[in-house]
């Protein structure tokens, strides 16, 4: 059984809209829309883990030490390649460098209203959202 630790940064713009990536050759969940992150390398805290994901995936470039801890949630869920747990950690800014474009893993970008999702996003993602940016409230959840 695998143990991963996932980093993911939604990017806001002034209007408050959070920009969103469509997964593209990652092998879990392709095709969906989800906010720009992946895996903690080691060495890496997870706040730079974010930014290098953001900076990889819709090349923005991130200040670590700016980002917002704004969710934890645990995971133990099946995929096709075996069972895998983990933590995925949720960061939140405002305030970015550099010209945004699909990258690494990602196939289109979208700025979207947090009431406002398109239906067609990983599932934790809502409630990801509605707990920071619509309740104003850390989101903490446990899955599997």
């Amino acid at each position: 059984m695998e143990f991963e630790l996932i980093a993911w940064v939604a990017l806001r713009d002034q209007a408050g809209r959070v920009l969103l990536a469509r997964r593209d050759g990652t092998g879990r969940g392709d095709g969906l829309w989800n906010l720009p992150g992946g895996h903690v390398e080691p060495g890496e805290t997870i706040a730079v883990a974010a930014a290098r994901e953001a900076s990889e995936e819709v090349g923005a470039r991130l200040d670590p030490t700016a980002l917002r801890h704004v969710g934890v949630q645990r995971f133990d869920v099946p995929y096709a390649d075996g069972r895998v747990q983990g933590f995925n950690f949720f960061f939140d800014t405002d305030v970015w460098h550099g010209r945004l474009a699909p990258g690494e893993a990602t196939s289109e970008l979208g700025w979207f209203e947090p009431r406002d999702l398109p239906a067609d996003v990983l599932p934790w993602l809502p409630a990801a959202i509605a707990a920071h940016w619509l309740e104003g409230r850390f989101w903490v959840e446990t899955v599997g």
